[in-house]
Parts: C-alpha cells; sequence; structure tokens
C-alpha cells in the first residue's frame, strides 16, 4: 500500500491524498505537478521515473489514512 505522502519534497506544497496533482517515484518520493514538471519528470534523490500518483478516497481514506510525516526540506 502507498505511504501517500503529505507534501511535495521540494516545495513543501500540501498533497492530499484524496485529490490529484501528486508525482512519485518507485521509492513513494512524492512531487507536485509543477516541480514535477520542472524535474523532468525524474525524481532527484533515486533517478527514477515520477508517475502520476493515484488517489485514495471515501472509505478506502479511512480505513488506510495517508501519512503526516511531511518530508520537505527547506
Amino acid at each position: 500500500m502507498l505511504e501517500m505522502r503529505p507534501d511535495c519534497e521540494r516545495c513543501g506544497v500540501d498533497l492530499p491524498a484524496d485529490e490529484p496533482g501528486a508525482f512519485i517515484c518507485s521509492f513513494e518520493c512524492s512531487f507536485c505537478a509543477p516541480c514535477a514538471e520542472v524535474l523532468d519528470d525524474r525524481c532527484p534523490n533515486c533517478g527514477g521515473e515520477l508517475m502520476d500518483r493515484p488517489t485514495r478516497v471515501g472509505d478506502a481514506l479511512t480505513r488506510h489514512p495517508a501519512s503526516t510525516e511531511r518530508k520537505y526540506k527547506a
């Protein structure tokens, strides 16, 4: 199951689990759409491809909440 990190690691913007617009690599590094575009869809941490993160909504989000641990490093 995806960790669903709550923020962009590059700019710190919120990435709600129930909204589109987040991008992840195979290690679940998470970035917002504008940062993913600037990064040319490549993760700066591992070099992996950034892909659209699926959303988690409704009962699934209630039963399996998103992470609250923020990864943004100023």
